[in-house]
């Protein structure tokens, strides 16, 4: 999609495979079995967690990359 001038995230539990297959923007969602947010967090705090990993792919559209980029939430999981 990149190459065709739509800029894309993906949001993975598995960074090195999306980095391998060369997906441009990686972020880093967490648990394979939730990559967007953490079931195990109280609500409120699962919901903070799921709004930075959220606000964070945001950022990384804005990016020109050139090659495949890791994006982290630099937060803890704990919304703090």
């Amino acid at each position: 999609m990149d190459r065709a001038g739509i800029p894309n995230v993906l949001v993975t539990a598995f960074t090195s495979i999306a980095y391998n297959v060369g997906a441009n923007r990686i972020v880093f969602g967490g648990d394979f079995t939730a990559p967007i947010g953490d079931p195990s967090l109280p609500l409120d705090r699962e919901k903070a967690y799921r709004r930075k990993i959220l606000e964070k792919s945001l950022e990384a559209l804005t990016q020109d990359v050139e090659a495949p980029v890791v994006f982290t939430v630099n937060e803890s999981k704990e919304g703090v």
